[in-house]
């Protein structure tokens, strides 16, 4: 048995959840997990968790509020000596044999002064490990925004990528990329089509949604992520968080609406279900997600400051053919990433290539 300190980003609850997939599967091993904001309550029911502050995103009126983003941030790295310290102290008394950081900053640093390897596994390095054929408009984006992962939250010398999509990796990077880890909760469900619609926002809101379902379909729309849980406008019901009542949805609705989050985009995939993507504009991961939603012939991508009713009417015209092209696809990673996370933890590095008895990512590439 080994110790694993694990690093978990706090901000929402995708981070979390993988680590403790991972976790819960590897079951053999010790795990600790370093975690702030919404991770805690996701693990702290099933292992112990230490709290470091977490270098989060504030979002407002479905954007990402940039200067409360920035005054929480610059307070924390002006610190960081003391938190990088308070992570060392926590190694002390752990005494793990690797680390592992999901877009965690201080794990990774002690883990380096420590001379502890550490394993970067997260989707986010898709943006910097790989080589992207870009649009235009999003040039400029990709590269600011792009250096918080290549510098801020920079890849270690072991680097895991959880992804739908599989660009090639760039020779600099030690890299390898795994379709996505899914729950057991998941996992067990078996899809149908019920003729609902399932819409999650995970990090803002914003009414013109609302007012686009209302116009667009007359299907009924469960809504989650509103402050308003309860109620119904015409064919919108607003609901309540409930893990349950929302996969049951999830197994039963003909499509999904969603903002750019990686998590929810891949357990609707494996599902079958075609997307509708509203990513945030200024979170370059969430365009990237949609860009390959849409270019992999998944669904479609939209701006929610430029929905119209002949958008979802589109939409819904193509949806055998996002079917299509989503049976096609490999949507579940655990076996090829329990597989290569155990590896690690037993040798403090990932295979060249290839791991026991599992099969490769597929290249994640536009179908023409």
């Amino acid at each position: 048995m080994a110790r694993v300190l694990y690093g978990i980003h706090g901000t929402g609850h995708g981070h979390a959840m993988r680590g403790l997939t991972i976790a819960r599967r590897l079951s053999g091993h010790e795990f600790l997990f370093v975690a702030d904001d919404d991770a805690p309550k996701v693990l702290e029911p099933e292992f112990e968790v230490r709290r470091l502050p977490n270098l989060g995103t504030v979002f407002k009126n479905y954007k990402v509020d940039l200067s409360a983003t920035i005054a929480r941030a610059v307070p924390l790295l002006l610190r960081r000596e003391r938190y990088i310290e308070q992570a060392l102290r926590i190694m002390e008394a752990f005494r793990p044999d690797v680390c592992m950081t999901d877009l965690e900053y201080f794990v990774p640093r002690a883990a380096e002064r420590a001379g502890l390897p550490c394993l970067t596994l997260d989707h986010q390095h898709v943006l910097t490990c790989c080589r992207h054929d870009l649009p235009r408009n999003m040039w400029w984006d990709a590269f600011t925004q792009g250096l918080t992962p290549r510098h801020l939250f920079r890849p270690t010398d072991e680097n895991l990528i959880i992804s739908f999509y599989a660009p090639p990796v760039l020779p600099r990077y030690k890299a390898r990329i795994a379709p996505p880890i899914l729950r057991e909760s998941v996992l067990a469900l078996r899809p149908r089509d019920d003729g609902h619609v399932l819409v999650y926002q995970s990090n803002s809101t914003h009414r013109k949604l609302v007012d686009f379902l209302r116009a667009a379909t007359d299907r009924l729309c469960y809504v989650y992520g509103y402050d308003r849980t309860e109620g119904r406008e015409g064919n919108v019901i607003f609901m309540q968080k409930s893990e349950e009542g929302f996969l049951r949805l999830l197994e039963g609705c003909s499509y999904v609406i969603l903002g750019g989050g990686h998590t929810l985009m891949s357990e609707a995939l494996h599902l079958g279900k075609p997307i509708l993507t509203l990513p945030l504009k200024a979170m370059v991961e969430q365009r990237f997600n949609a860009l390959y939603v849409e270019r992999l012939g998944y669904g479609m991508q939209a701006d929610m400051y430029g929905l119209e009713p002949g958008l979802l009417r589109r939409f819904e015209e193509n949806l055998p053919r996002y079917k299509a092209a989503i049976a096609a696809g490999t949507f579940c990673g655990n076996d090829l990433v329990f597989g290569l996370t155990e590896y690690f933890i037993r040798h403090g590095s990932l295979p060249l290539s290839g791991a026991p008895g599992v099969e490769e990512h597929g290249t994640g590439q536009p179908r023409h």
